[in-house]
């Protein structure tokens, strides 16, 4: 197994308006805000809850 972390690519596809203003504040967290925007985040326990908590607004991949 390699040194290097796994790491998540998350995609914004939908906006978080229309849902709890809770999932806007952890797209945020995640360092989202606009649709189609991407970031790598590292892949723990932390963010995987975080993703779970907005999956309906985001598109993972693992890289």
């Amino acid at each position: 197994m390699s040194d290097a972390k796994k790491t998540l690519r998350l995609t914004q596809v939908k906006s978080p308006i229309g849902y709890k203003s809770d999932q806007g504040a952890t797209l945020k967290a995640l360092g989202l805000g606009k649709i189609n925007r991407s970031v790598d985040q590292v892949d723990n326990e932390c963010v995987r809850g975080m993703v779970f908590k907005v999956k309906h607004l985001v598109k993972v991949e693992e890289i």
